[in-house]
């Protein structure tokens, strides 16, 4: 039903036959939960979710169906109505914990079920893209398989306010940034840190991702770039 072809008419089938409430419960519960307008137009959850599943081609892998039908799975138990709008506090971190519920239900495969929790924990990340630093930007966009990241991210915003400048930042760094600045080869490694005379513990993956941030930044380029930072900032 999710990827052949007409997955929102399957699913409005499911829901009017009854079979959703047996299948997924879950996904019912979207029905009728509010949204705030000025950012979802286009009505509550459900509805939301069946326009993202409209927007499913023929032949979509598994992982990115099940993304777009799930991202949003942690709004109804999320729900509430604040002074100032409609909110859905820690949706994400819920959805997370509903989908891996799901995924185990319906016995998907470990690999399935890696991919779409991740489309539901990282569909929020790209309202901080612009925002983010060059390392952190960087670790977003060499996600696994991050075309399906973006393809969800342009199905909810086609799906909602149709404000495509986040995606359309997005995909420019991604398509300017050569693959070796996205994941750079290690300046250095646990090895070479016991050779400058530090022990081994959890310092080490304080340091190491230390000098990663740098390297992705720019800040970095060579192993003595990184030996020298090092000695700068941690003690031995």
């Amino acid at each position: 039903m999710l990827t052949e072809g007409h997955a929102k008419r399957a699913f409005e089938l499911l829901d009017e036959s009854g079979l959703l409430h047996e299948i997924l419960p879950e996904v019912e519960k979207m029905k009728g939960v509010a949204q705030p307008p000025q950012y979802h137009p286009e009505g509550d959850v459900f509805v939301h979710t069946l326009l993202l599943l409209d927007q499913l081609p023929p032949g979509a892998s598994r992982t990115l169906a099940w993304g777009m039908l799930l991202h949003d799975v942690g709004k109804p138990p999320t729900f509430r109505v604040a002074p100032d709008r409609i909110r859905f506090d820690g949706h994400v971190e819920v959805g997370v914990r509903m989908a891996a519920a799901i995924c185990r239900r319906l016995r998907m495969s470990n690999e399935d079920t890696e991919q779409i929790l991740a489309l539901v924990d990282n569909h929020m990340r790209f309202a901080d893209v612009q925002k983010m630093k060059e390392s952190t930007l960087k670790r977003f966009l060499r996600l696994p398989r991050f075309d399906e990241h973006l393809t969800l991210h342009h199905a909810d915003v086609m799906a909602s306010h149709g404000k495509l400048d986040l995606y359309d930042f997005t995909r420019r760094k991604l398509n300017e940034t050569p693959p070796e600045e996205i994941r750079p080869e290690p300046l250095i490694t646990g090895r070479d840190l016991i050779a400058a005379g530090y022990q081994p513990g959890p310092l080490f993956k304080e340091i190491l991702t230390a000098v990663e941030d740098r390297q992705l930044e720019g800040g970095l380029r060579t192993k003595e770039d990184a030996l020298r930072f090092i000695r700068e900032e941690f003690q031995r």
